[in-house]
């Protein structure tokens, strides 16, 4: 069907309309594949922001954050980690809700900005994919430990069972600090708490090094299972029905936080570890150590340069404000953390207490508290199977969100670059990245699969998502360039942001993560676990799997390099610049786009304000037209 565009003159009186458009007639566009149109939304917009909320809110909020200020000097260490947020973490997170809501592309896509750098999008959805193989084993743990939660008395509450050892040892309130460590016959003997024993012993049946997997754990490998048919079953139609899981994934933590809270308060002891959670010791912030790990925790949390923000922000409506949303979806991501130590330092407060130990004996970081520390003060209380139920469900579902932006970071990134193929049956091919993960997790669910688990942490998000972070701060904010960013903020939301942001991301965002490559390259220390030490292969094998999502950005590089004709300054500065399709990805909004090809920078306001009102008459007139049809 065709219509007819208004006359300019009718529209404009002053005589500038007829320089920029006649009477023409235009066929109605058609959609593309893979084009905005044919992605999709979200179905309320509250669905990203749950989401959003979900997947930056994860398990390293509970075990990670309340250890960290602990250590750094409690309520002191929110004065360098809130600073961050604000100098780091906000920019990043702002700059890649921007990118992925204006160009409705995922990160294999986004980079038609500059070509050269297409690499990090390869990047970004390595790292994405290696952080789901490992992710899940965790949600595989968290199932079996609600599956065991319905037992009474928990199976972790004391020892006697088949899988502990001579040397199990129940804390009692006669403890001492040294009494997980006696003197036999001249020699010291390491005891270790029922809750240990069950998850080393029982969960993972570990063998004694990474050089002997041994078989499968059968339990774990059905958990496992479980949890990618959970996966699928959530992604199977994208964020359509993602949108609808986080309602229950994304609100149930807070209300299970608040309701362990309240009882972890009424508990004997509970004050002393608040206290000792939140008590400013001032002198540690002369460490920069200290600013160091509040710079890392502020990275790590938010999740830039991982792509899942790209992606989600990708189906968001063309018009959503997202300057709101990357301001308030990170301060209740700290906020989170923050609160939770409350919920973690109270319980543990009232097991220090319990066992006669200082709270600092008691605390650890990583996955120990969420499965040893905690579950042990769970056995404690009264009712204790209900009360463990509660918190299983809560890491459940705390884990679940995480990985679905993780998961659909992969899917949507293949199925924009395919998508003649892929894109017409995202369903099965989300079905088959879900099968490839679980084979890839196999040997994670061994016997010895706890020292892959090791590695795989240590260096998967480490090294190499702070370099993709940083070369996508300098690319979008300095080749790219931020103003033209700015331009395109304010065609999405109608008004430019502060020019704060603006200034972060040219020089004070690139500077900290410069800063922060330098921290933890003096810090580094190979991996641990425990006592063990792990061999030089292994420390090389994480290297490696480090490297594999560093090493698509100069191999793409080169390759598109040696494609692109002309000489090489010509190939160069063809390739810094945008793609000649690179634009909004609505297409009713590309012809008004300001730096789209052929429109003069200078005459673009002009048609962009004339095109808005031939746009106006031109709804209206196809309206009536339709309705007369």
């Amino acid at each position: 069907m065709k219509f007819f565009k208004a006359s300019p003159e009718r529209v404009e009186q002053d005589g500038d309309a007829d320089q920029l458009a006649k009477e023409q007639e235009i066929d109605e566009p058609p959609m593309e594949e893979g084009s905005a149109e044919t992605r999709g939304n979200w179905t309320r917009q509250l669905d990203f922001m749950l989401s959003c909320v979900g997947y930056a809110v994860g398990l390293g909020n509970l075990w990670r954050f309340p250890y960290l200020c602990m250590r750094n000097g409690g309520g002191a260490f929110l004065i360098p980690y809130f600073g961050f947020l604000f100098l780091c973490g906000v920019p990043l997170f702002f700059m890649e809700l921007s990118l992925g809501q204006f160009s409705c592309l995922s990160p294999l896509e986004v980079w038609k900005i500059s070509p050269l750098f297409r690499g990090l999008g390869w990047g970004m959805v390595l790292v994405s994919g290696i952080l789901s193989i490992y992710y899940n084993l965790i949600i595989s743990w968290v199932l079996y430990y609600l599956y065991s939660s319905f037992s009474n008395p928990l199976p972790w509450a004391s020892c006697g069972n088949e899988w502990n050892t001579p040397y199990c040892l129940v804390r009692t309130h006669n403890s001492s600090n040294s009494s997980l460590v006696t003197n036999s016959s001249g020699l010291n003997i390491t005891h270790k708490t029922p809750s240990q024993e069950f998850f080393e012993r029982k969960v993972l049946n570990m063998t004694d090094g990474i050089g002997n997997l041994g078989g499968f754990n059968t339990h774990l490998l059905i958990c496992l299972i479980i949890a990618w048919v959970i996966i699928f079953l959530c992604l199977f139609k994208g964020v359509k029905s993602s949108g609808k899981v986080v309602y229950v994934t994304a609100i149930c933590p807070y209300i299970f936080l608040f309701i362990l809270l309240i009882r972890g308060t009424l508990l004997d002891g509970a004050w002393d570890g608040i206290r000792f959670y939140i008590t400013p010791q001032w002198h540690k912030l002369k460490s920069m150590k200290v600013w160091g790990e509040a710079c890392l925790q502020i990275f790590y949390s938010l999740g830039p340069a991982w792509g899942g923000l790209i992606t989600m922000s990708s189906y968001n409506k063309f018009k959503n404000n997202m300057y709101h949303d990357a301001l308030i979806v990170p301060v209740i991501n700290c906020g989170t953390s923050f609160f939770a130590g409350f919920v973690i330092f109270s319980i543990i407060g009232f097991m220090a207490k319990e066992a006669n130990l200082p709270v600092d004996k008691v605390i650890t970081e990583g996955p120990g508290l969420a499965f040893v520390a905690y579950p042990e003060a769970l056995t404690r209380l009264p009712f204790s199977p209900a009360w463990a139920v509660m918190f299983f469900v809560m890491l459940l579902t705390l884990g679940l969100d995480s990985q679905f932006g993780q998961v659909e970071t992969l899917a949507s990134g293949f199925a924009d670059s395919f998508p003649h193929t892929l894109g017409k049956r995202k369903t099965f091919f989300t079905a088959f990245i879900c099968l490839i993960e679980f084979l890839f997790g196999l040997p994670l669910v061994t016997r010895g699969g706890m020292y892959i688990f090791q590695i795989l942490d240590w260096y998967c998000a480490a090294f190499s998502v702070m370099v993709i972070a940083l070369l996508e701060c300098i690319v979008i904010a300095w080749i790219y360039k931020a103003r033209r960013l700015y331009d395109e903020i304010e065609m999405m939301i109608g008004y430019k942001p502060s020019i704060w942001w603006k200034i972060c991301w040219l020089c004070i965002t690139p500077s900290l993560m410069i800063w922060i490559l330098i921290f933890t390259a003096i810090h580094y220390a190979p991996p641990k676990y425990g006592k063990y030490i792990f061999p030089k292969w292994a420390i090389s094998l994480g290297w490696s799997i480090a490297m594999v999502s560093i090493i698509p950005i100069p191999i793409v590089a080169i390759y598109k390099f040696l494609i692109t004709p002309g000489t090489p300054l010509q190939r160069i500065k063809k390739l810094i610049r945008p793609e000649k399709d690179w634009g909004p990805g609505p297409t009713i909004y590309k012809k008004t786009y300001k730096y789209r090809n052929g429109i003069n920078a200078a005459n673009a306001n002009i048609e962009l304000s004339l095109t808005q009102k031939l746009d106006t008459r031109n709804e209206k007139y196809i309206d009536t037209c339709n309705e007369q049809c």
